[in-house]
């Protein structure tokens, strides 16, 4: 079942339209999707190693934009939007809690939080709910979303060929890795 959906994505990822599905699913993830862009990023990038960059800057923008969708809903939907948002994730505690501090240590937040399996979602909604500076948000995202996708675009480019072999061969194993990772952040998430 794990070979025929990677099979799948594969097919996907050299289809016209995987573009588009990158860009949205990016933009999405930024501010209420669960689902991180790597699960496209990945094999597009295997699929057409050529266009690495052009889909590293396509995720970075798209991120970036999606943050900025979270930070206005922080800003002015916190209540009606955020809230049950930040409930959902069991962070609502998050948002008195760092108040006093986030204003100080807000960059690096965004930087930790857009590098990491922490959901970045949460960051961007309390970047505006706290009032982070807009410019300060928007930098933060842009070098931290930027270095993710780009390494991950990068060491595709670069490995490419034995990259691919290794993943297709051990497929159970690398679907594994990304669940505990992805269940991972969400459980760091909820008890930091």
């Amino acid at each position: 079942m794990i070979r025929r959906l990677y099979d799948w994505t594969l097919s996907l990822a050299a289809g016209p339209r995987a573009p588009a599905a990158l860009g949205t699913v990016s933009f999405v993830e930024s501010s209420v999707f669960p689902i991180p862009p790597d699960i496209l990023l990945i094999p597009m990038v295997i699929a057409r190693r050529e266009k690495a960059w052009w889909y590293a800057l396509l995720c970075t923008l798209t991120s970036v934009a999606g943050g900025i969708l979270g930070y206005v809903i922080g800003l002015f939907l916190f209540e009606q939007v955020a809230v049950p948002i930040l409930t959902f994730y069991g962070k609502m505690g998050f948002v008195d809690e760092f108040k006093d501090i986030y204003h100080q240590y807000g960059w690096w937040f965004v930087f930790i939080a857009g590098l990491t399996p922490f959901p970045y979602k949460v960051i961007t909604i309390a970047s505006g709910a706290l009032g982070l500076s807009l410019p300060v948000f928007i930098a933060a995202s842009i070098v931290s979303r930027g270095i993710r996708f780009f390494v991950v675009s990068g060491l595709l480019y670069l490995f490419g060929p034995p990259i691919r072999d290794f993943i297709e061969k051990r497929l159970g194993l690398m679907f594994t890795i990304f669940v505990v990772l992805l269940i991972g952040g969400f459980l760091v998430l909820r008890y930091i």
